[in-house]
């Protein structure tokens, strides 16, 4: 079973699950049960079923509750969008770095977040000089091997299994200055 994606069947539309949809929804424009029930004249108990697909909604409920969650009613019955990269497939980019191989392990329509494996040999660095990304945040974890980062004011030397976050707009550069080669995966956000 290791390697292979298990397709689970999706409800018929009739049926559709999506109460989780909604309640995630809410949750993340922080409006309670009470508040979407007031602005859609609806019951709070009926939206907390709705939430738990227990009842079916009207046309007219499910179009009211979509415009005070700020979502297209359309939305509640597309397939996730989901991307699968195997294990060393990655589409090859390079960041400019030197003795460094990158494989992006997201699709390239990803705006939110950026993640690149990484397996740099020794000596393989981000360059002399520091850089900075387009990025907010920038998070790199040690899958084997050692990595400096050099920062404006520090330098941080990570070993397998550790993590380091820093803002992508301070100016950096990394280095593997060891004999070995070492893999790292570096998650960026938003994607620069």
């Amino acid at each position: 079973m290791a390697g292979q994606v298990r397709r689970v069947a999706q409800p018929p539309a009739s049926g559709a699950a999506i109460g989780g949809r909604l309640r995630a929804a809410r949750q993340t424009r922080g409006l309670t049960l009470q508040q979407v029930a007031d602005a859609t004249t609806l019951n709070k108990g009926f939206i907390s079923r709705l939430e738990r697909d227990e009842v079916s909604p009207s046309v007219a409920s499910l179009v009211s509750i979509c415009e005070v969650l700020g979502i297209r009613v359309g939305e509640l019955f597309e397939p996730p969008a989901t991307s699968l990269v195997r294990a060393g497939e990655g589409r090859p980019i390079n960041f400019g770095g030197t003795d460094v191989r990158e494989l992006l392990l997201t699709p390239g329509t990803q705006s939110q977040l950026q993640v690149i494996h990484s397996t740099i040999a020794p000596g393989g660095n981000g360059g002399e000089e520091l850089y900075t990304l387009d990025c907010e945040v920038e998070f790199v974890y040690v899958i084997s091997g050692s990595l400096e980062i050099r920062l404006s004011a520090e330098t941080v030397l990570l070993s397998s299994g550790d993590a380091f976050t820093f803002p992508g707009r301070e100016p950096h550069t990394w280095v593997n200055a060891t004999s070995g080669a070492t893999e790292v995966v570096w998650v960026l956000a938003p994607a620069p």
